[in-house]
């Protein structure tokens, strides 16, 4: 039997950018064999499954070409962009189950889609040698001002730093490494990120994800949100109330990505996050 898959880009900087996505509608009937398959056909990073639920307006499922991941920043937005694009759902705020809970998705009317996320939890601080030992580089080139530390706003993820735009720019990790370290740590895998002094640019990141069958990943939803958190947390951004963030990624890998975040704060603490942004290049695919 063929199913129909909508391919988009999501988090595009042009119209070669973003992250792809696979989309497929009213999957309630298929099997995780069957999803899993349909994923690994479609070879995306992330391939999403949406499905009714009794607990909010859509249950979605998400999976890589090996497994099945709990969230997906960008495939989540494509669920919804293309819910909209086919003239499924009008503007306004959606709830999502996902295996990380429910969660809200506003759909604006210029088809920018942001969706909340669980607040941070801060897990341990790890040692900096065996990291860069895995990104074969020296420890030098990783921040001395900030710790690596694995933190989760629904997927755990080991936080780096390093120290120049240049250094990150020309990382070739050891992916073997990398997924040992991923498995030791019970985390999706390392995000790599160098924080900006320009006002318009909150950070450039790289995502590797090795152990999901994802070298890197040229735009990362769930991660950007983390870092948002793990930025604030450590005072390098500044304000209360609410605060817009920016992040590229993808450019090592001609595929530039742009992910927007909102920060909202109070009394010093964090009260909601969320990730969001456009997509373009709806096309649809028979598997």
């Amino acid at each position: 039997m063929k199913h129909t898959v909508y391919t988009l880009n999501v988090f595009a900087d042009t119209s070669k950018g973003g992250n792809p996505a696979g989309v497929l509608l009213n999957s309630d009937s298929l099997s995780d064999k069957e999803m899993l398959t349909i994923a690994n056909k479609v070879g995306f990073s992330e391939t999403a499954f949406i499905m009714k639920s009794k607990t909010a307006d859509y249950k979605l499922r998400y999976f890589t070409p090996n497994s099945e991941v709990d969230l997906c920043g960008h495939a989540t937005i494509a669920c919804f962009y293309v819910l909209l694009n086919l003239d499924i759902i009008q503007p306004r705020v959606f709830t999502i189950e996902t295996n990380v809970g429910i969660l809200n998705v506003e759909v604006s009317t210029n088809s920018t889609v942001y969706m909340d996320q669980n607040l941070p939890i801060f897990y341990e601080i790890l040692d900096k040698h065996a990291i860069a030992d895995s990104l074969n580089i020296s420890s030098d080139l990783i921040s001395d001002n900030l710790p690596i530390q694995i933190v989760s706003t629904g997927l755990k993820d080991i936080f780096i730093p390093l120290k120049s735009v240049s250094d990150l720019n020309n990382l070739i990790p050891d992916f073997k490494k990398i997924t040992q370290i991923s498995k030791q740590y019970n985390v999706t895998g390392y995000h790599v990120f160098v924080p900006s002094p320009d006002i318009n640019t909150t950070a450039w990141c790289r995502n590797f994800a090795p152990l999901f069958d994802i070298e890197e990943e040229s735009a990362t939803g769930s991660a950007s949100g983390a870092l948002s958190c793990y930025l604030y947390n450590y005072n390098q951004l500044t304000g209360d109330n609410q605060q817009i963030l920016t992040f590229h990624q993808g450019y090592t890998m001609n595929q530039p990505s742009i992910i927007n975040a909102i920060l909202d704060t109070k009394n010093n603490q964090i009260s909601r996050i969320r990730v969001g942004g456009t997509c373009c290049n709806l096309n649809q695919i028979e598997i």
